[in-house]
């Protein structure tokens, strides 16, 4: 078989290369999708770049995240972005590439996204809102002014609707943080990218 971009692809990519691939079209709902996947860790664990940097280091992917610049220009490439300047194409390597790192990340604070997600079912027990506990509060905070802050939509989409969202995705990472959260993650991302609207997609 002649050699082919897979073939120089890092040995971490293989565990996800016998799933479906997304069509071209589906690449930019995906990329908005992963972009936001990580905005709730950055949100509910205070990660940086430099954490994402050292997971790719990790999993042997720092040909494909280098450095500052070149996270920022993936996670720039998601249409829900505000701005235009640095947005590249997110190719499907650096999509799985992505859906590596953030499923690495959510594993190693696997004990935070569990205590997060007990404590949303105890207070739904309750009939008690979230943001009434600290943990969660703080999240829901930190996670609804980060996309305010970043996304084009930020100021349009109601509280309500960033809550659920946020909700929803915290209780996906402990899915995500499972030893076979990328194949669930990979799957999610494939099944989501049908509708054309990411957050909707997410949050419902």
């Amino acid at each position: 078989m002649p050699p082919t971009a897979m073939s120089s692809a890092p040995a971490s990519l293989e565990v996800l290369a016998p799933l479906r691939q997304p069509d071209p079209s589906q690449l930019d709902n995906i990329k908005a999708q992963l972009d936001l996947v990580l905005l709730a860790l950055e949100a509910l664990v205070g990660i940086g770049s430099e954490a994402m940097l050292q997971a790719a280091t990790e999993l042997n992917l720092e040909s494909m995240v280098a450095d500052r610049v070149a996270l920022w220009r993936l996670r720039q490439s998601s249409p829900l972005r505000r701005g235009q300047g640095g947005r590249k194409k997110l190719d499907v390597e650096e999509a799985r590439a992505l859906v590596l790192i953030s499923c690495h990340l959510a594993k190693h604070d696997q004990e935070l996204i569990r205590r997060a997600v007990a404590l949303l079912e105890q207070m739904a027990e309750q009939n008690r809102e979230p943001h009434q506990t600290a943990l969660l509060g703080d999240y829901l905070d930190r996670f609804n002014n980060l996309y305010q802050e970043r996304m084009e939509d930020g100021d349009d989409v109601s509280p309500q609707i960033l809550t659920q969202l946020a909700l929803k995705l915290l209780i996906d990472l402990l899915f995500y943080s499972a030893p076979n959260g990328p194949r669930r993650l990979w799957l999610a991302l494939l099944d989501r990218a049908k509708t054309s609207n990411p957050v909707s997609a997410i949050s419902h």
